[in-house]
């Protein structure tokens, strides 16, 4: 059973564990479940996810419960009129807070705009040797991205050296084998934690919140963050 966060006649906002695609993909041929038809069976309804979430990411994916919702939450999300927050363990200690300012490049190589603001909510040392260093380092930041493009959050802590521990492949590849080989973990550290928006139908200001997995749970315990 999908653990629901919130519900109502209109919308209703999951938990999705990490690994869990979203809905059928041509790319990942290997999946036989999916975030849509593992609710619409708990429901037994239709519903229409207004939208995506990485497949190695966890956490809230809003869906609409019928297709007038469905149009209506998209545009919150077009319009930029959703705040979405993140939460993500990374290699190293980062600023206090910060904003990255970097274009993406789509698949036809066209560059977009893409703006990530982030603050560090606390930060961990632990004795891991690591290259030349006698132990390792690691923040967790909670994560606010301004535009939405794919993959938009693990680029942008890579572009500042702080890639999402077990991110592939846009993190650092020593230190997802490092953790696979001492801890057995290979889940990407990024977590969905927050939406807040206005109910497109009541104009009621809904924030959501989801705890984290238990894989996310168990590193932030293993680093003490």
């Amino acid at each position: 059973m999908l653990d629901i966060l919130y519900n109502d006649e209109d919308l209703i906002a999951i938990n999705k564990p990490h690994g869990l695609l979203v809905h059928r993909s041509s790319i990942a041929v290997d999946a036989s479940e999916f975030a849509l038809q593992l609710l619409r069976d708990q429901l037994q309804q239709m519903v229409y996810p207004v939208h995506r979430l990485d497949r190695k990411t966890g956490g809230i994916l809003l869906f609409a419960r019928n297709k007038e919702m469905d149009s209506l939450t998209q545009q919150l999300f077009a319009n930029k009129n959703v705040a979405k927050t993140y939460w993500a363990i990374v290699r190293g200690y980062t600023d206090d807070q910060g904003t990255i300012d970097y274009p993406l490049r789509k698949e036809n190589s066209s560059l977009q705009d893409a703006i990530t603001h982030y603050r560090t909510l606390s930060r961990a040392e632990i004795d891991l040797p690591f290259g030349r260093h006698a132990t390792s380092r690691y923040s967790l930041v909670e994560v606010r991205p301004e535009t939405g493009r794919m993959h938009q959050i693990r680029k942008h802590l890579a572009h500042i050296f702080h890639p999402i521990l077990g991110d592939r492949p846009h993190g650092c590849n020593k230190q997802n084998k490092l953790w696979k080989e001492q801890f057995s973990m290979d889940t990407m550290m990024l977590h969905a934690q927050g939406l807040a928006f206005l109910h497109p139908r009541t104009q009621q200001e809904i924030n959501i919140e989801a705890p984290t997995l238990s894989e996310f749970t168990r590193v932030r315990q293993i680093l003490d963050l």
